[in-house]
């Protein structure tokens, strides 16, 4: 895809602005929900789903920090594609993980159990921050605007690398208290 005109970027920001909002919203409300819809067993395997998804979107993020270092940038697109399509398919078994379970409690004390919540809520503020930065600097790369790219990821970067690291710590803390 090729550079693109004003018009046309306005559009793709006010587009990229609406998700921005509307994700956390539907999942707020998501989670207020009380009454849980039933489609099956299997949605208890979700959680673990999702730990795997954050562990795979850590890897593909470190692995193309170091392509682009390399300059290979082919392989670079490649690989934060797929970090992209983690972020997307994460938040499909997270909808759906929380729209037929309810929310399991930490059960763990003392320390630990404000370390988790500090994991936790840092990890849920900062995935309500780089939502944006993410869905701009994708769009600045899928539309060739590489310096607007690079100054996006330099924020966008480590926060969503930070998200999905978290996403794998509070995962494994947790991981104990789900119901089977």
């Amino acid at each position: 895809m090729t550079t693109i005109g004003i018009k046309q970027e306005q559009k793709s920001m006010t587009f990229i602005n609406v998700l921005s909002v509307a994700i956390p919203v539907v999942v707020a409300v998501l989670l207020g929900i009380r009454q849980k819809v039933d489609i099956g067993a299997w949605t208890k395997v979700l959680p673990h789903v999702i730990g795997a998804i954050n562990t795979i979107t850590s890897v593909l993020l470190i692995y193309g920090l170091y392509l682009i270092k390399q300059k290979q940038i082919t392989l670079h697109r490649k690989v934060m594609t797929g970090a992209f399509s983690m972020g997307a398919l994460f938040l499909v078994c997270y909808v759906l993980y929380h729209l037929t379970n309810p929310s399991t409690q930490f059960g763990g004390e003392g320390f630990i159990r404000y370390f988790y919540y500090f994991i936790l809520i840092s990890h849920i503020g900062l995935s309500l921050i780089v939502l944006p930065l993410v869905l701009r600097a994708y769009f600045f790369a899928w539309t060739k605007q590489f310096e607007r790219h690079r100054k996006m990821t330099r924020y966008a970067f480590p926060i969503w690398l930070y998200v999905s690291i978290t996403g794998v710590i509070a995962y494994l803390m947790i991981k104990p208290y789900y119901l089977q």
